[in-house]
């Protein structure tokens, strides 16, 4: 868990902790921080005709190995509400080399020009492959013991 690093923009409110097997429900954005900054996932482009995107929130389970690890250690101490930067260094808390499509661990860029922006960060080790995420953590919803969530 050591090497990521994250600011609060808004600290979160309630008495929610987040734990394994919790449902997560979140907003994010994505930015090569190491190479110029470029957005490989960005809310609030430009809108209309081929622009518009439709964007749903995210929602993974913690613990299932589906998510950035160093996103998930930021999301498992977050609020409901909250906002945080997270920058994650390339290697074990990043992408994994192995998965270029995006599909084992994510969050997934939501357009193929992301995917390919980020790809051509992660791919290249003469650049530096330090990552930014912003999230924004929507609600928590807590399993049930039965195989569902009850809604946060």
């Amino acid at each position: 868990d050591e090497g990521w690093s994250y600011k609060d923009v808004k600290v979160g409110t309630g008495n929610i902790a987040v734990q394994d097997g919790d449902r997560v429900v979140f907003d994010w954005s994505g930015y090569t921080i190491g190479y110029f900054g470029r957005p490989f996932e960005a809310k609030g482009g430009p809108q209309g005709g081929a622009f518009d995107k439709d964007l749903d929130y995210q929602r993974t389970v913690i613990g299932s190995g589906t998510l950035v690890p160093g996103v998930e250690c930021a999301l498992r101490s977050m609020k409901p509400g909250g906002v945080r930067q997270i920058v994650v260094p390339y290697g074990p808390l990043s992408y994994p080399p192995e998965d270029l499509e995006h599909n084992k661990v994510g969050p997934k860029p939501t357009t193929f020009s992301g995917q390919r922006a980020l790809n051509f960060v992660l791919e290249n080790p003469r650049v530096d492959r330090t990552l930014l995420f912003n999230v924004k953590l929507i609600r928590v919803d807590k399993k049930d013991g039965k195989g569902a969530f009850v809604r946060g």
